[in-house]
């Protein structure tokens, strides 16, 4: 809808919507991990590594699996490095995929329990995906297909040349629908961790809903790419993810149990000092 949000007089230099949004989404995101991880009894700093190399990952590998064309794409590289100029390529799902596993090897690497840390991630992962859903709406991203309904939204000549989008007819705002289901999800995890029954449990659960809602809104998703069975390329994937995820998410529910979660009663009376550390 804003694709720029306002340009510096002078300088030529332009601000945009989207790198704005995903910039704010980012802060809360690392914040909110923080706060989660210090909860679980987890070190900030190695956490906030874990962010920086797994986000990093996560980000150039969506960027390259999203090219499928390499000549415009070695032609426009800086488009495709770029964190807030919106462009048509890239994946959320794709980011998500390469972030988990990244993550967890770095969690060893750094000395932290790999299942409560992405548990102390997941929450984070959500609310930034549900934050960026908002600047993909306001580039004209992540379209969804045409339709006469009154929710039916209009996307402009910029968004068209910066993403494609399709203009002259009114779409499916399923970038508002997706930020509606991240921020849905995000409340699910927050009341979840309160119940916590095994470290995993989060991150696992993140996955179902997750994956429950792109196939959801796959379907008014205005998707170009190959089909499969019918199905989006994300639709599919998530698919096979979901069963995956329940799978493991039993398996994890059925181990005896191992060491005790840090609750954050404890927690916070270490914090305040009424609670001895090695008790």
């Amino acid at each position: 809808m804003f694709p720029e949000l306002f340009q510096i007089p002078g300088l030529g230099i332009t601000i945009w919507t989207y790198g704005i949004v995903l910039d704010v989404g980012i802060i809360a995101s690392v914040w909110l991990v923080g706060r989660l991880g210090a909860r679980d009894g987890l070190q900030k700093k190695q956490l906030y590594s874990v962010l920086v190399f797994a986000g990093l990952a996560a980000f150039i590998g969506a960027q390259l699996l999203g090219i499928t064309d390499w000549h415009e794409a070695a032609s426009h590289w800086q488009r495709f490095l770029s964190l807030g100029r919106p462009h048509a390529s890239g994946a959320s799902f794709d980011a998500l995929l390469i972030m988990l596993p990244v993550s967890a090897v770095l969690m060893r690497a750094y000395a932290l329990p790999c299942w409560r840390g992405l548990d102390a991630l997941a929450p984070g992962i959500a609310l930034a995906s549900a934050v960026s859903r908002l600047g993909c709406f306001a580039a004209g991203c992540c379209w969804g297909r045409p339709t006469d309904s009154w929710i039916g939204m209009r996307f402009t000549e910029r968004a068209h040349e910066l993403t494609g989008v399709p203009i002259g007819e009114a779409l499916v705002p399923t970038q508002l629908l997706s930020a509606s289901a991240g921020f849905l999800i995000l409340g699910v995890l927050l009341l979840l961790r309160k119940r916590r029954a095994f470290n995993g449990q989060i991150i696992l659960a993140y996955l179902m809903l997750y994956s429950v809602a792109c196939f959801a809104i796959g379907f008014w998703r205005d998707d170009p790419g190959d089909q499969l069975f019918g199905l989006s390329t994300i639709q599919f994937t998530s698919a096979i993810i979901f069963p995956l995820s329940c799978a493991l998410y039993l398996q994890l529910r059925r181990r005896p149990r191992g060491p005790l979660l840090v609750s954050h009663a404890v927690f916070s009376g270490i914090e305040k000092g009424t609670i001895p550390n090695g008790s």
